[in-house]
């Protein structure tokens, strides 16, 4: 029997995604996908599913998954595949947004633009009612770190990096905001820990693992030193 012959038909899934590939139409892909996956299957084919398959769930993911799916994308960020570690990376940022109804979604959206733009006062103090109405977003506390962060309260800062993580375990970006914030409070075995914590949750985080070998480096030399 030839190769071919013992091929297996493609899915559905895996169809629409190669057309998705050639075409870049995403309105296409997720129509498709939607009318024929549940988001719980496409959770378990993320986490189960073949090389190809595991792609095209997760990015399904990314466009259609709500929070739910976490853990699921989480833990697609030490798979074995660079693709889908790369899909899950930019799926999960878009899922932390979705915790929330679609009043809080547009919210935290408002908390990132005025971030982007340095207003973070106003992200302070517009975050308060968000965070009394909804403390289980996590994305909130991150947006809040950030803005508090460039604000050069630390302290705070680091305070809802924390939060974030507690309540998102998956929360590269808080784990690293808070390596930056034990950085400026001269707390280098914390910041050593934090950056170590975000690597263990993302892998890929080239730019983490260089902050940690120049941390581990430095603390050599002051313990020489002493």
């Amino acid at each position: 029997m030839s190769d071919k012959a013992r091929r297996p038909k493609p899915t559905r899934l895996e169809r629409s995604y190669l057309s998705y590939l050639q075409s870049e139409r995403a309105a296409d892909f997720i129509a498709s996908v939607a009318h024929h996956y549940t988001c719980e299957t496409l959770k378990r084919l993320a986490a189960a599913g073949d090389r190809v398959i595991r792609r095209a769930a997760m990015l399904a993911l990314g466009f259609l998954g709500g929070y739910d799916a976490n853990e699921v994308m989480g833990n697609g960020l030490r798979d074995r595949d660079r693709a889908v570690r790369l899909l899950a990376e930019h799926g999960l940022r878009q899922i932390w947004f979705r915790a929330g109804n679609t009043h809080q979604y547009h919210e935290l959206q408002r908390l990132v633009r005025l971030n982007d733009n340095g207003l973070y006062h106003e992200v302070v103090e517009l975050s308060e009612p968000l965070l009394a109405q909804a403390p289980q977003l996590a994305e909130a506390w991150n947006q809040r770190a950030i803005a508090e962060f460039s604000l050069f309260d630390y302290e705070e800062s680091a305070a809802h990096c924390q939060r974030a993580m507690d309540i998102n375990p998956y929360h590269y970006n808080a784990a690293m905001g808070l390596g930056h914030c034990y950085l400026q409070m001269d707390q280098g075995a914390l910041a050593l820990e934090a950056f170590r914590e975000a690597l263990r949750i993302n892998p890929n985080l080239e730019c983490v693992r260089s902050q940690i070998r120049q941390l581990e480096r430095s603390l050599d030399r002051e313990r020489l030193d002493d």
